[in-house]
């Protein structure tokens, strides 16, 4: 079993990177945005991996971290979910925020990622509750992810080039102080910020 490739980042795209090794093996990665973020600009990298062997495909997972990795396995773990829609969820909900809306039991903000119906959301919710654990400081900044305005100004922040965590801090500070903020104004005046 691999555990983990450390080389150079021969190529590197939203949903892939190759990590060339020391000795000439260049590894194929599927990886989620987040990863993706954290691989941006780097020259080298050690890159967590997750096998999935099957009969016709040996497809390797890559995660900037062993927290991503663990997540995403048991994502993989519940009914229903394949490594494409744990990809998909890592992608579109940060760590800490999936810990605090699966503590919170938030099925609608699991049912806005793309391809997850209430059942499926439901799943997740009772499967992992018990298993990932949040900090008091997420469950408070989870009140400000529910909100839709929130989510579309960071999905145009992110879409504009900015690091993602960067736009969560602004969008955490503006949403802070008035959480009825409409997107628009958001996106302005983190612009601002940034």
């Amino acid at each position: 079993m691999i555990e983990y490739v450390k080389g150079e980042v021969a190529s590197l795209n939203p949903a892939a990177a190759v990590i060339e090794t020391a000795g000439g093996v260049a590894y194929m990665l599927n990886i989620s945005l987040a990863t993706y973020d954290k691989l941006q600009g780097q020259r080298a990298a050690r890159v967590y991996v997750h096998e999935a062997i099957r009969d016709d495909a040996w497809t390797l997972y890559g995660f900037a971290d062993e927290r991503e990795r663990d997540i995403f396995r048991q994502l993989i773990g519940v009914s229903g979910v394949g490594a494409g829609m744990a990809r998909m969820i890592l992608s579109s909900i940060s760590l800490d925020e999936l810990a605090a809306v699966i503590a919170s039991g938030d099925v609608k903000r699991l049912k806005n990622v793309k391809g997850i119906g209430a059942k499926t959301a439901e799943r997740i919710i009772v499967d992992l509750r018990d298993k990932i654990k949040v900090a008091d400081a997420t469950l408070l900044s989870q009140s400000l992810v529910n909100n839709d305005a929130y989510d579309e100004a960071l999905a145009a922040l992110t879409m504009l080039g900015f690091d993602r965590k960067s736009s969560q801090k602004v969008l955490d500070s503006l949403y802070g102080a008035d959480p009825t903020m409409k997107s628009e104004v958001a996106i302005k005046k983190a612009l601002s910020m940034m």
